[in-house]
């Protein structure tokens, strides 16, 4: 994976990224701070808030961000939406009010809605070979779990000579690295597009990727994988300082076993990817997450879960590390950000359904019934993508077009029927390919 980071236009979008999470996770453990200075006994109440406008940003901005955006020059945008992010950022510790902080959160994380897909949907464009592109998602899954350990020990370090409230310099700084570092390299322009409404930009991603049955076997795999994931960041927490009567380093080292085996698998990935299909990695992932929460239900000492929670890390990016690959095989570049925007709501969507029920499950009825009622959950989106993802899925499809649409789709290529032609290409949802063909085994 190194030899990837001797192409410079990618080592400089990978070194943006990893700087630019590393400011974020400041800004989480400043803004916890924040909330319990502004809020006292409630800084919780005012967490869980800030969460739940995070994922509503996250779901609702992302697709209509994506077809706001639908032709403006890529690195302007990253740029513009990094300076956004640091201008919210130098604003946050100024803040005297609660609302200020939700207000402040939603543009940031808005901001972050629309350059996550954008910037994801890029990089195939910045790598088309495949497998460098399987390399480039093993390094990103690596930057997320050094960020989830670095971020930490980084802020607990730094509050040792500054107050809690420059660690938003850190995180501005951290935002104006990743500009600097987009606008130093020269993107590959965005493909063209017909013009369409911004309507029809808006939902465009998300029917391609409701028409897909491959994507529709990874939304099934999303929510599997918020399912085990909101077991593990929202009642670590409690299982280790309530259950088990242990301090907050104890936590923290339950969250970096969990983020070991998840930077174990990221760095396995790819050369398993060279041997085995997208789906039965990703299918054998949360299967793994399903056997995970089981197990938990048991019940287990501090070790036991640490162990556990090693299994569930690896389990957790071996379901999601070929997502970007089922993305890139299943749209045109020019519908890639749609598409890439489609995904991070989908995605998000699940990951909103999940973390309430999994705090309030564990408050409501205990850690047991809590690990029994998300594996049943995971469970159920396990069996859903088995069905909707078919195990025969070719990317060549032999399928057939109607006289009428010969002229607009294709022209006099491929065999006549009679009453139109039938032809093999990749095949993928666009204006001429509404509905998914029918596929022999």
């Amino acid at each position: 994976m190194i030899d990837l980071l001797r192409k410079r236009t990618y080592r400089h979008l990978f070194t943006a990224q990893l700087v630019a999470l590393i400011g974020t996770g400041l800004a989480t453990v400043a803004l916890g701070l924040l909330a319990y200075d502004l809020a006292g006994a409630d800084a919780g109440m005012v967490l869980g808030t800030a969460l739940a406008i995070k994922m509503v940003a996250y779901v609702g901005v992302a697709p209509v961000a994506a077809a706001l955006a639908q032709g403006l020059p890529r690195r302007a945008l990253l740029v513009s939406l990094d300076l956004v992010r640091a201008a919210v950022a130098l604003a946050l510790p100024f803040v005297s009010q609660v609302w200020h902080v939700y207000v402040l959160i939603f543009v940031l994380q808005a901001a972050s809605a629309a350059f996550t897909p954008t910037f994801q949907a890029t990089i195939p464009d910045v790598l088309p070979d495949e497998k460098d592109y399987t390399k480039a998602l093993s390094l990103s899954r690596l930057a997320y779990d050094m960020e989830n350990l670095i971020s930490p020990m980084l802020a607990a370090a730094l509050l040792t000579v500054i107050s809690f409230h420059d660690l938003f310099a850190g995180t501005v700084v951290g935002f104006l690295a990743s500009a600097f570092l987009v606008v130093s390299v020269a993107l590959p322009a965005s493909a063209p597009q017909p013009r369409r409404g911004v309507y029809e930009r808006t939902v465009r991603g998300m029917r391609i990727y409701l028409a897909t049955p491959r994507l529709r076997g990874l939304l099934a795999v999303n929510a599997a994988v918020a399912a085990a994931g909101a077991m593990v960041f929202v009642n670590t927490v409690v299982m280790v300082q309530a259950g088990f009567g242990l301090t907050q380093s104890a936590v923290a080292v339950a969250l970096a076993a969990f983020g070991a085996g998840s930077m174990a698998a990221a760095l396995a990935l790819p050369r398993m990817l060279e041997q085995w299909q997208d789906r039965t990695v990703m299918l054998a992932g949360i299967a793994v997450l399903v056997m995970m929460l089981l197990l938990g239900a048991v019940g287990l000492d501090y070790r036991g879960l640490l162990g556990l929670w090693f299994v569930a890390g690896l389990a957790y990016a071996t379901a999601q590390i070929s997502s970007g690959r089922l993305l890139r095989r299943s749209a045109h570049p020019a519908d890639r950000p749609a598409l890439f925007a489609a995904q991070f709501a989908l995605s998000h969507a699940c990951w909103l359904a999940f973390y309430p029920l999994a705090g309030w499950m564990g408050a409501r009825f205990g850690m047991p019934a809590t690990f029994v009622v998300l594996a049943l959950a995971a469970m159920a989106a396990t069996a859903l993508a088995i069905v909707v993802w078919p195990v025969h899925d070719p990317e060549v499809i032999e399928h057939k077009h109607t006289a009428s649409e010969i002229a607009h789709a294709h022209g006099p290529e491929g065999v006549s029927t009679g009453h139109g032609i039938r032809h093999a290409h990749a095949f993928r949802i666009d204006d001429q390919h509404r509905q998914w063909p029918h596929v022999a085994p």
